[in-house]
């Protein structure tokens, strides 16, 4: 399994890294909240179109392949930023890598699905989420200190050979897992079973919860540049977030396969608590940054294993790779809307309006879905 513990942290260490980077450092590149919120969407927006085709592509020849190829793209796509280092080619560079962990990511999802029996999903899910909020945590923190000593050229050298390294481990130690025989499938039934209540309801909340990693992580450094802190502090205080994520993680997917949680119980708390932090981000001051990511870092932590688990179980072995890759499209939608959402809204008023608007959102979930339960019971 660690092999692919690590393809999710290099995911998370580069996309997260990179964007504190982008909000609390690079003026350069860099020059108002909408180009902001546009190169923190930019990673998601790939994604966002191919996941769900290297998903499917899992399925027809196998995950391990897919992810092999996914991880020597990402290091290809850093090492070109490193070579040209210009405003143009860190977009493209974006791109690059946003477009390799769209064929990695959910690749690495569907062999730990695969690989473990379903009375351990729970556990397995919550390593795995745990390992990425290791590189969500140290992806801010790690990448202010290498930015300050190097710039991003440095940042993303250590991406390229990051990835490199493990796509040589999970090479040498992930095992082959042949694609399994699968029965014709129409667009119809594809469209039946994503309509499904039972991929709709986890998908939307790992949606919601990515939205609010994001903004959290892309915006949180510019509150901290705005009450006065610097690179590396701004990049501590936002790892606050992925260090509670990283540990509440581990607790839920355990507590879920000990039936200690439910499914719906643990989103629900989750979208509240995200929500909640998403208000305290407004208050001034390092107080309201701490708060916020706290509770963001919580919220987030206790849907994502669920949210990972709740799929594998309603999915058929032969399409786990195409669940997978539609249900990370559901969250890379919420990763790349909910840094425009804050961007547009906080460009017209003020960036306590736009965490104000995603919490909003966040919060409406959970009472349209009991409201919609009272109804039907």
């Amino acid at each position: 399994m660690w092999p692919l513990y690590a393809a999710g942290f290099t995911t998370a260490f580069g996309a997260h890294g990179i964007a504190a980077s982008l909000g609390g450092h690079s003026k350069d590149a860099v020059t108002s909240l909408m180009v902001l919120g546009g190169l923190l969407a930019l990673y998601d927006g790939a994604e966002v179109v191919l996941k769900p085709l290297f998903g499917t592509l899992a399925d027809r020849v196998g995950a391990r392949p897919v992810l092999l190829g996914g991880l020597v793209a990402f290091a290809a796509a850093s090492g070109a930023y490193v070579v040209a280092d210009s405003p143009g080619w860190l977009w493209a560079a974006r791109l690059g890598q946003g477009a390799a962990a769209s064929a990695f990511s959910p690749s690495a999802s569907a062999l730990v699905a695969r690989l473990n029996p379903a009375a351990k999903h729970g556990r397995a899910f919550g390593s795995y989420g745990f390992c990425k909020s290791v590189g969500y945590t140290l992806g801010p923190l790690l990448g202010g200190v290498l930015v300050w000593a190097g710039g991003l050229r440095l940042l993303f050298a250590v991406l390229a050979v990051l990835g490199a390294a493990v796509a040589v481990w999970c090479a040498l130690a992930v095992p082959a897992v042949p694609p399994l025989p699968r029965a014709r499938q129409t667009v119809l039934d594809l469209a039946r079973r994503l309509a499904d209540p039972a991929f709709l309801a986890p998908t939307a909340a790992l949606a919601a919860a990515t939205a609010a990693l994001s903004v959290g992580v892309g915006f949180l450094p510019v509150s901290g540049r705005t009450a006065g802190l610097g690179t590396v502090a701004t990049g501590a205080a936002v790892s606050v977030l992925a260090a509670c994520a990283a540990v509440v993680q581990l607790r839920a997917g355990r507590a879920l396969d000990d039936g200690r949680l439910t499914t719906r119980s643990g989103l629900t708390a989750g979208l509240l608590l995200a929500a909640a932090g998403l208000g305290c981000a407004a208050l001034p001051g390092l107080t309201g940054i701490l708060t916020g990511a706290t509770l963001i870092g919580v919220g987030t932590g206790l849907i994502t294993p669920l949210g990972f688990a709740a799929l594998a179980a309603s999915t058929p072995a032969e399409r786990l790779g195409q669940t997978m890759g539609a249900a990370e499209l559901g969250r890379e939608l919420g990763d790349a809307g909910g840094p425009l959402l804050v961007a547009a809204v906080a460009t017209a008023t003020t960036l306590t309006h736009g965490y104000a608007a995603l919490a909003v959102l966040l919060a409406v979930g959970p009472v349209i879905g009991r409201i919609h339960r009272r109804r039907s019971g």
